[in-house]
């Protein structure tokens, strides 16, 4: 990369190898192999990844098939983020029955449920909240699926459709160690996206043995019959081990008619589903090999196939059939070298596609007839090389220092099969980065009042072919003035590139009434003209992030742990469609903007047309007469909006002996303030607690108990009501409380066939909670806000699987 940040980062690392100081380290987004104890930000290393008190240059590598440790948040090998880390382990999420990783993002209170998520309906407020693919998408803090980042063993994965999201339920969790969540700016580490923060799916390391699988379940009131098998195979050896697993998932729709509150829905007699059919099938292969003490060879491979079924009314007799049919695929190598003194090397590559063919079939008593059908194909390449280990010894441990360079390249293509022409473009961009982590205060020390002081700071510079470079830093301070509380903070900036189909979408002309845009009292016949369609001239969205938490794990109650955390989100230049159209010609502060012109010119409508007239559409009720436009409206995505996000985030649990067994108590809330102003001379719009965005505060809190092979669980989920505003009324919906309860018994290791079988019953909103009602804006769109609340209802499933 032809940047000063990329020839600093190399010399950096180069005089350090050099030096003798230590040689190379960890690169690729790569966060594998996370050993976390509740306290955070504690972390358990294997010897290898121990920081040392004294820095020995006649060291010699260790053995290398221990794991790696490293911490999301951080690429320092067994260090500690100043963030706080939310981690949902194997363990858990069996014990409360979670089927798949979309189930559990659903489940934390700082994600939101909205945008790529299955049950979200097309009626839910905007490009961003819509279930195009049947995949589950990462949304924290509402900010987009765009906003959050996902990784898988560090890896990144390609784009899921068209909107940037993706698909973290195609991981299968069988294969799954566990899910580390960072809820705070992260693009310093990671780069683009981790604005509202970053997860990453970590894979079991190690497993022995083949486990077959199989759990049958349905709604109560109908719908949502899921049948589901897998298989997961492993074996470990001196040097390395594999993973291998196969999911197959068949899950039917749920149509208007089985429920209550939206069976007038639609035509009599035409399906009209609230929650899409699928069929999956997904498989995955992880495998690690030791070079003795020179080097470890890795390999993730990741594939699923998803074709997903919903229906659509469109008049009495005739229905629109949707049947996007999704492929995922990655395929990550990277080969890690251990040097001399703890220092080491990594080079890694990841390739990664995402195809949607998305068909639309009109069906009326004369037959079935193809009315769309358009192909979205994503594809990610990307390389990395960097290194990780000790700089000098520091208050009783060692300063460590990451550096890395890499390049990553994003494809997207739309190619429509019936009418229209096709559009995409790719981005490619090269970065560089540096963290250095400095304990200067270690509990060795022994200095009263200063149990440990820790600083961390870390940059990272991208250069992007289009719109140039982004530089995003973030400093970190741990404190802990006794072993019984931490004090963290930390402040940092982040971004996001533009969507690639924001840049290169079609460029489509509107013709609409004069009426219809808010021109009221006008003539009849007057019309106005709108533009939409892509922007290439877009830059990235870019936003400063802090946090400040107090962390709570008294020596005198071992099993407690608490958490409070404040953050502050301050975004800018997000990418939006900058006219709200209905109040184009009514809204003084698009007066005087650019982004509505009236009374245009035959030679201004002339040159409107040859720059955005690729596609015409007229909804004006009357034929297009140039002398009859009063106005032409620009609603091409432009950088004009900017947010403001604050709230509080409270985590705890507490585990203790009961009776013959284990309790554990946790839970979590996220208490959330959003607005936002969509652009410049445009009023402040509240987000957060409104219909199709975050309610204000969700929580989740349970209980499992645990006793030899049996497991117990409840848990009470709770979501806040939203408001919704209508042209002529507002309404405050409630808010909605469920509760979860699983049981497991696991037989263990016996003679006879039962050895190695788990038995599983799990019962999902087990009080049948219908979702808080509303008026809806059109009679045809479902009473309810998708985004927030289910319409799934009891959902009762039983499991078995067994283990050789």
């Amino acid at each position: 990369m032809k940047t000063r940040t990329l020839r600093n980062a190399i010399s950096i690392a180069l005089l350090v190898a050099v030096t003798g100081t230590g040689e190379w380290a960890l690169a690729q987004d790569t966060t594998t192999e996370t050993v976390t104890q509740g306290r955070t930000p504690v972390t358990k290393a294997p010897a290898k990844a121990q920081p040392k008190k004294t820095t020995d240059k006649s060291t010699t590598p260790v053995a290398t098939n221990l794991p790696i440790v490293a911490v999301t948040g951080t690429r320092i090998r067994g260090g500690t983020t100043p963030s706080p880390v939310i981690t949902v382990g194997s363990e858990q999420i069996q014990q409360e029955g979670f089927a798949d990783l979309g189930e559990v993002i659903r489940s934390v209170s700082q994600n939101f449920s909205g945008g790529q998520n299955p049950g979200v309906t097309g009626a839910t407020g905007g490009f961003g909240n819509q279930n195009f693919t049947g995949g589950s998408a990462l949304n924290l803090r509402g900010l987009g699926a765009d906003a959050s980042l996902t990784l898988l063993n560090g890896h990144r994965l390609a784009y899921d459709g068209f909107s940037q999201a993706v698909d973290i339920s195609a991981i299968p969790v069988e294969a799954i160690d566990r899910l580390e969540i960072v809820a705070d700016g992260a693009s310093a580490i990671y780069g683009s996206d981790a604005v509202g923060g970053v997860a990453n799916v970590i894979l079991k390391h190690d497993y022995d043995g083949v486990t077959l699988g199989a759990r049958y379940g349905g709604a109560n009131d109908g719908g949502l019959a899921t049948r589901e098998y897998t298989a997961t195979a492993g074996t470990t050896w001196a040097t390395g081990g594999l993973i291998a697993t196969f999911k197959d998932a068949d899950v039917d729709p749920i149509y208007t008619r089985q429920r209550s509150y939206t069976k007038y829905l639609g035509y009599q007699g035409d399906p009209y589903t609230i929650y899409n059919g699928s069929d999956s099938r997904s498989g995955l292969v992880s495998v690690h090999q030791s070079m003795g003490n020179v080097a470890e060879l890795r390999l993730d491979a990741l594939g699923t196939k998803r074709d997903m079924t919903g229906y659509t009314p469109i008049q009495a007799g005739s229905y629109y059939r949707y049947t996007p049919d999704t492929s995922i695929g990655l395929v990550s190598p990277s080969i890690e070298f251990f040097l001399r003194n703890d220092w080491s090397i990594t080079l890694g590559g990841t390739y990664g596609e995402d195809d949607t063919v998305d068909e639309y079939h009109i069906v009326s008593a004369t037959g079935s007839s193809l009315n769309t059908q358009t192909w979205y194909r994503n594809k990610s390449r990307s390389w990395e090389i960097g290194a990780e280990g000790p700089l000098f010894p520091v208050g009783g441990e060692e300063a460590r220092l990451a550096v890395g360079v890499g390049s990553r390249t994003n494809e997207f293509r739309v190619v429509p099969k019936v009418s229209g022409s096709p559009y995409g473009g790719d981005e490619q961009a090269r970065f560089a980065y540096a963290e250095l982590d400095v304990p200067f205060v270690s509990p060795s020390s022994g200095i009263l009042g200063v149990h440990r002081l820790e600083f961390s700071a870390a940059m990272r510079g991208e250069d992007y072919a289009s719109f140039g470079r982004v530089a995003t830093p973030k400093f970190g301070l741990i404190y802990d003035p006794s072993a019984d509380f931490t004090l963290k903070a930390s402040w940092g900036k982040s971004f996001k590139a533009p969507l690639l189909y924001q840049r290169y979408a079609g460029k489509t002309v509107y013709l609409w009434s004069a009426s219809m845009v808010g021109a009221g009292g006008s003539p009849a016949d007057a019309t106005a003209l709108m533009s939409v369609g892509g922007n290439p001239d877009l830059h990235a969205e870019r936003a400063r992030t802090w946090s400040a938490s107090l962390a709570l794990h008294p020596e005198a109650l071992p099993g407690l742990e608490a958490e409070l955390t404040w953050f502050d989100i301050d975004y800018i230049d997000r990418v939006v469609n900058p006219v709200i159209y209905q109040q184009a010609l009514s809204d003084r502060a698009y007066a005087d903007s650019d982004f509505v012109r009236r009374s245009p010119t035959p030679e201004q409508i002339q040159k409107f047309f040859a720059v955005y007239g690729a596609a015409f559409y007229n909804y004006s009720g009357r034929v297009y007469d140039p002398s009859k436009v009063m106005a032409i409206i620009h609603d091409e995505y432009v950088n004009a909006a900017r947010q403001r996000i604050q709230g509080l985030d409270l985590t705890g649990s507490y585990h203790f002996s009961l009776g013959s067994g284990q309790l554990t108590v946790r839970g979590s809330a996220s208490w959330l303030n959003s607005v936002q102003i969509t652009s410049a001379g445009q009023p402040e719009q509240t987000l957060a607690g409104t219909v199709f965005n975050p309610a204000r505060l969700k929580g989740r809190v349970g209980a499992v108990w645990l006793s030899g092979g049996f497991s117990a669980s409840g848990s009470v989920n709770y979501n806040g009501g939203v408001t919704n505003r209508l042209p002529t009324v507002t309404q405050k919906t409630a808010s909605f409380t469920t509760l979860d309860t699983t049981l497991n018994y696991d037989i263990g290791k016996r003679a006879g066939a039962l050895s190695g079988l788990t038995l599983g019953l799990s019962v999902q909103n087990l009080l049948n909670r219908v979702p808080p009602l509303y008026t809806a804006l059109y009679a045809t769109y479902v009473p309810y806000d998708a985004t927030n609340y289910s319409a799934i209802g009891r959902f009762i499933s039983v499991s078995v699987s067994k283990h050789w």
